[in-house]
């Protein structure tokens, strides 16, 4: 449990927890973190890895870190804390880049959801290497979910509960991300065994 991935998902939760009380009782910390592409164009780049890391309301909030902690349970045998950190770390920062250079009409995002698109797709494909079936149902579960969000939009019952409009293209920029993570990584790490990663 020293080297656990669940202590990568512990720590997301305080910061985005903090982040979110901090927000109520001070609104310059969303003013200053939130990713928005005004600031971002004025060279803070910090917003393109901190966007990610704030939440509209408790709700928008308790979903995430919700699903944080189930794809980091479903697929914790694929990691360890430094490789899970670093793989954090770089999704956030890819979904932020992703959003501001994809989706020029996008002016304001925050939220884990693509990241952890992002992250469940990487999972998906470590199980493939590692020939678990039930990879190949996680990658096609969430590409045909994130199809239907770009035909269809999100659900009203979620837009309701966070209070603000799901950027259904996060989720999208995500799986993009997540494909490109796990195929780089599969160019530098040869695919080993459930039992020995």
């Amino acid at each position: 449990m020293k080297n656990g991935p669940y202590w990568v998902a512990f720590a997301v939760t305080v910061i985005c927890t903090s982040f979110y009380l901090a927000g109520l009782m001070l609104p310059e910390v969303d003013h200053l973190l939130s990713f928005r592409r005004s600031g971002i164009e004025q060279f803070e780049w910090w917003r393109l890895i901190t966007g990610n890391l704030l939440h509209t309301n408790h709700w928008h909030l308790i979903m995430n870190l919700g699903g944080l902690w189930a794809v980091v349970f479903l697929h914790h045998f694929h990691y360890n804390v430094r490789g899970l950190t670093a793989l954090f770390m770089l999704l956030c920062l890819l979904e932020g880049i992703g959003l501001y250079l994809g989706f020029p009409k996008l002016l304001g995002y925050v939220g884990l959801s693509g990241m952890l698109h992002g992250l469940f797709t990487f999972g998906a494909v470590q199980d493939i290497r590692c020939k678990m079936r039930s990879g190949y149902l996680l990658l096609l579960s969430v590409i045909i979910k994130v199809g239907h969000e770009q035909w269809f939009g999100a659900s009203d019952d979620v837009t309701a509960m966070i209070g603000a409009r799901v950027a259904t293209e996060s989720h999208l920029i995500g799986l993009i991300c997540g494909l490109i993570c796990a195929f780089a990584f599969m160019l530098r790490k040869p695919a080993t065994s459930v039992t020995s990663s």
